[in-house]
């Protein structure tokens, strides 16, 4: 299984909720970045509990239109987030809305195909734009 396809297969994982299938090929010692929220995880499962975060506060929450770039010892998925958030998110309560957002994910992995370290990025001012919780910055 070449790295690309690793990655496509976690996020198929995730888009059924097979969690333990998404982090079949992460090492023990992965770190995961989600930069926007500023929250790393240390191995399988708390990458798990984070990925449990998302589905809680997005029960629909989907991969979708994903475009993987091979990057050798390296894989980058571009893709849209998209989900309706109908249960908290930290601290702030569900609002209703849809949100459809693209994000850049990084994986980077060892001789033996498992990833090794991971990272998101994605503009969260524009996630809170669209689920209501803040106005647009001003166009001028």
């Amino acid at each position: 299984m070449t790295n690309v396809e690793t990655h496509r297969a976690a996020h198929a994982a995730f888009n059924r909720r097979d969690y333990q299938e998404a982090v079949k090929n992460f090492r023990d010692d992965l770190q995961y970045t989600d930069h926007p929220r500023n929250i790393t995880t240390k191995g399988p499962l708390e990458f798990i509990d984070w990925l449990k975060g998302w589905t809680e506060a997005f029960s629909d929450a989907e991969v979708a239109e994903v475009r993987y770039i091979d990057g050798g010892d390296y894989s980058v998925a571009l893709f849209q987030g998209r989900g309706t958030n109908d249960g908290a998110m930290g601290p702030l309560q569900a609002t209703g809305r849809r949100m459809d957002l693209p994000y850049c994910e990084i994986f980077r992995y060892d001789a033996q195909g498992r990833a090794t370290e991971g990272e998101m990025f994605y503009d969260s001012m524009t996630m809170m734009v669209q689920l209501g919780i803040m106005q647009p910055p001003p166009t001028s």
